[in-house]
């Protein structure tokens, strides 16, 4: 087990902040919540990056079921929606 934090994330993958970087290509599955949805699904880990603090290390998601897929893009839109009403 390997804790990170969701430095981003979208409909294809996204970018975690790690301690230490995992191999480039290790299928993994990652676990995250978004709003009231639970992500579970199974990753391809890519390059590592260094970060000031740790390593940033970019995902894909494979074979994202299309359920899921539409539960991650209305959360996130649901986000960016209250981030755009709370600045206006």
């Amino acid at each position: 087990m390997v804790r990170g934090k969701l430095h981003q994330i979208s409909t294809t993958g996204g970018l975690l902040n790690v301690e230490k970087p995992l191999d480039e290509k290790l299928r993994l599955e990652l676990i995250f919540h978004l709003g009231e949805t639970t992500i579970r699904e199974t990753v391809e880990m890519m390059f590592p990056m260094w970060a000031t603090q740790g390593w940033l290390q970019p995902f894909r998601f494979i074979d994202l079921p299309e359920t899921t897929k539409k539960a991650l893009e209305a959360n996130l839109l649901s986000y960016v929606q209250r981030l755009q009403d709370r600045n206006s």
